[in-house]
C-alpha cells in the first residue's frame, strides 16, 4: 500500500518535468546545449582574468626610464606576475591544453611555461553577449548584447554612446544624401529653361534670380510695386508655368496705369476675376488672356463695356463664349483691332460668325485662327477677303483642299509677311506654286502636316528664281510620305513619287536662305539623306545666323553631321534631335544646347582644358 501511494507519488512529481522537457524539446532547447555554453562562458571569463593579470605583470616588468624602482617594488611586480601564472595554471583553460599538447605528443615532455607565455600573448577575445566590457569612449563597463555598436578601436560603445554614434552618422548620410541631389535639382531646372528656350550659357542675370525670388515667395507679397512691364511678363510666366496664378495673385498684376495684360494660365480664376481685370485697368491696349476656361458672355460684354483703347486681342480656350457674343465684339471692336488670335474655341466660331468678323475688322494686320472645329472651306473663303492682313496663321479646316488654300494665298499673299499653314493633309504642289507665284515679302514661312506636297515642287520653290528675299524663320516639318508599310531604311525606295520635304528641297532650302535663316525646324522629315546633310553641314559652307534647329527624328543624323553643324553654325544656340540614334559620341561645344541626347550634358566641351 505504502509502496504503490510512493510509486503514485513519483509519477505526480515526474509529469511537469517530462512537461517541460517536451516543451524545451519543442523549442528547440537543449539541457546539455545550455550547460556547454555555461562552460563556454565560464572558460572565456577565466582566460580574460589570466590575460588581463598577465597583462599587469608584464606591465609592472616593464623597465623604469628614471631608474628609481627599487627592490620592494620589483619584489612587488614579481609577486603579482607569479600569482597571475599560478591562476592560469590553476585555470580549466590551461589543464585542457596540457591535455591535449600530452595527447597530441606522447613522447614530449610537456612545457608548462611555454603553454603559459602561450596563452599570456594571445590576443584577447571579443565579449561574447551577456559578458561585460568597457565602452571605447566613456570607458563605462557594461552588459553586450547582439545589438551593441562596436566602437572606432575595435571594441563596444555603451548604449548611451552608441546611440550618439548613430545619430552622427544619420546626420551625416543626410547631408551628404542633401548635397549629391543639388546637382541633379539644378540639371533638371536647366533642362527645363532649354525646353522653354532659355539657352543662354553660364549664370542667370540678377534681375532673372530676383524675378524667380519673388515667383517663388509670391503668396507673402503684398504689392509688386512700380515693375516695368517686361518683368511683370517674366513673372506671369514663370507663374503660369508653376501653376500658382491664383485670384490672389493676379491681384498683383492689376495696376491701372498699364496699358496690357498677360495671363498665360487663367484655368484657376473665375468669371468675376475677369471682370476685375477689365475694371482695374480701363486703359487696356492688349489682352492676352489663356486657358480662360471661365471667361463667359457677361466678362465680355463688360470687357465691350469698360474698355475702349483693346487693339490687340488673344483668347484661347474660351469655349463658354457663345457666337452672339462673338458677333458682338466684332460689330463693336471689330473696326480698331490690329490683332486677333484665338483658339481651340469648341463650341463657337461657326462660318456664319467669320463672315461677319471679315467684313467688321477691316484694319486687322494679325489674324491667328487654331482649333475651331465648326469652321470650313467657308470661312477660310471669308478670311480670303481681309486684304489687310499681313500676319497669317492658320490651323482650322483642315479638310479644305488644295483650291481654297490656293484662293487664300492669290488674295492675301502679296501683302503677307507671315503664312502659317498647319496640319493641310490634302494639299498639294499647287499651293507651293501659288506661294511662289503670290507671296514676295516673307519672313516667316510654315508648312507642316502635308502628305502630297513633292521633293521635287519645294525644291523648285527655293532653287528656282523665287523674288522673295531669304526667310529668317522656316517650319517645313512633318512633310512625308505617310505609307505605313515603309519601314526604317526603305524612305526613298519606298517613295518612289518623292513625296515629301526631301534631299532636293533641304538643298534648296539653304541655296535659298541659308545666308540669312535663323530658325529651322525639319523635324519628322524622314526622306532627307546622310549625303544631303553632309553636303549641306559641309564645316565649309557658314550660316552665321542660325540659332535655332530641329532635327529631331531624322534618321539620317549621325557625329558627322553633327560635328558639321557646330561647324557651319558659328551662331547656333539651340539643336533638337530627339529619336536620332545614331549620334554616339560628339563633343559639344560650350555655349551650345544639345535637347534630346541624355549624355549630352556630359559631352559638353570643356573649352581651355587640355
Amino acid at each position: 500500500m505504502d509502496r504503490s501511494r510512493r510509486r503514485s507519488n513519483g509519477n505526480a512529481i515526474r509529469g511537469p518535468q517530462s512537461a517541460l522537457t517536451d516543451f524545451l524539446a519543442s523549442h528547440n532547447i537543449s539541457a546539455q546545449q545550455i550547460n556547454l555554453d555555461y562552460q563556454q562562458r565560464v572558460r572565456d571569463a577565466e582566460q580574460q582574468a589570466a590575460q588581463a593579470a598577465a597583462a599587469a605583470a608584464a606591465e609592472e616588468n616593464k623597465p623604469d626610464s628614471s631608474d628609481e624602482e627599487d627592490a620592494a617594488e620589483r619584489k612587488k611586480r614579481k609577486r603579482k606576475e607569479e600569482k597571475a601564472i599560478a591562476k592560469i595554471k590553476a585555470s580549466k583553460e590551461f589543464k585542457k591544453r596540457k591535455f591535449e599538447h600530452h595527447r597530441d605528443n606522447p613522447d614530449e615532455s610537456s612545457n608548462d611555461d611555454a603553454l603559459v607565455q602561450d596563452m599570456m600573448n594571445k590576443p584577447k577575445a571579443p565579449p561574447k553577449p551577456g559578458q561585460f566590457a568597457n565602452c571605447d569612449v566613456c570607458e563605462k563597463r557594461f552588459t553586450v548584447t547582439p545589438y551593441t555598436v562596436a566602437g572606432p578601436d575595435g571594441g563596444f560603445l555603451c548604449t548611451k554612446c552608441g546611440k550618439e554614434i548613430k545619430d552622427e552618422k544619420k546626420k551625416a548620410d543626410h547631408a551628404a544624401k542633401k548635397k549629391k541631389a543639388t546637382p541633379k535639382a539644378r540639371k533638371r531646372q536647366t533642362e527645363s529653361d532649354r525646353m522653354m528656350g532659355d539657352v543662354k550659357p553660364g549664370a542667370k542675370s540678377l534681375v532673372e534670380h530676383c524675378v524667380r525670388k519673388v515667383a517663388d515667395v509670391v503668396n507673402d507679397v503684398e504689392d509688386f510695386g512700380e515693375l516695368p512691364q517686361k518683368l511683370l511678363d517674366r513673372l506671369s510666366q514663370i507663374l503660369s508655368k508653376k501653376r500658382v496664378l491664383t485670384p490672389r495673385t493676379l491681384q498683383l498684376f492689376l495696376q491701372p496705369g498699364i496699358d496690357r495684360i498677360n495671363v498665360y494660365d487663367c484655368a484657376k480664376l473665375e468669371s468675376e476675376d475677369f471682370q476685375k481685370i477689365f475694371a482695374f485697368m480701363p486703359d487696356l491696349e492688349t489682352v492676352n488672356l489663356r486657358f480662360a476656361g471661365q471667361l463667359k458672355d457677361d466678362s465680355l460684354h463688360y470687357m465691350l463695356e469698360k474698355n475702349h483703347k483693346i487693339k490687340h486681342l488673344q483668347l484661347g480656350a474660351t469655349n463658354l463664349i457663345s457666337d452672339p457674343a462673338w458677333i458682338d465684339l466684332f460689330q463693336q471692336m471689330g473696326s480698331q483691332l490690329e490683332t486677333l488670335k484665338l483658339s481651340e474655341l469648341n463650341d463657337a466660331m461657326k462660318d456664319s460668325t467669320v463672315e461677319i468678323m471679315a467684313a467688321k475688322c477691316t484694319t486687322l494686320r494679325r489674324l491667328k485662327m487654331r482649333s475651331c472645329p465648326h469652321m470650313t472651306e467657308a470661312s477660310i473663303n471669308s478670311i480670303s477677303t481681309m486684304t489687310t492682313i499681313e500676319h497669317l496663321s492658320l490651323s482650322v479646316a483642315q479638310d479644305s483642299g488644295s483650291e481654297v488654300l490656293v484662293n487664300l494665298i492669290s488674295n492675301l499673299g502679296p501683302n503677307l509677311k507671315t503664312l502659317s499653314l498647319e496640319d493641310y493633309f490634302y494639299a498639294d504642289d499647287t499651293v507651293l506654286a501659288a506661294i511662289k507665284q503670290h507671296c514676295t515679302r516673307l519672313k516667316k514661312l510654315r508648312l507642316t502636316g502635308g502628305a502630297s506636297f513633292t521633293d521635287a515642287m519645294f525644291a523648285n520653290l527655293f532653287w528656282e528664281d523665287w523674288s522673295n528675299p531669304p526667310i529668317p524663320f522656316v517650319d517645313l516639318s512633318c512633310n512625308r510620305d505617310t505609307d505605313p508599310d515603309i519601314g526604317p531604311g526603305e524612305e526613298e525606295a519606298g517613295n518612289p513619287d518623292a513625296v515629301g520635304f526631301g534631299s532636293n528641297a533641304f538643298k534648296g532650302l539653304f541655296q535659298h536662305s541659308g545666308s540669312n535663316l535663323e530658325r529651322l525646324d525639319l523635324h519628322s522629315n524622314r526622306h532627307i539623306s546622310h549625303e544631303a546633310l553632309i553636303e549641306v553641314f559641309d564645316g565649309v559652307k557658314i550660316y552665321p545666323a542660325l540659332q535655332d534647329i530641329d532635327l529631331s527624328f531624322v534618321t539620317h543624323v549621325d557625329d558627322v553631321v553633327m560635328s558639321g553643324i557646330f561647324k557651319s553654325c558659328p551662331a547656333l544656340q539651340k539643336l533638337t534631335v530627339f529619336a536620332c540614334f545614331s549620334i554616339n559620341e560628339l563633343q559639344i561645344p560650350r555655349g551650345i544646347a544639345v535637347i534630346g541626347i541624355p549624355t549630352a550634358q556630359t559631352a559638353v566641351e570643356v573649352v581651355g582644358e587640355s
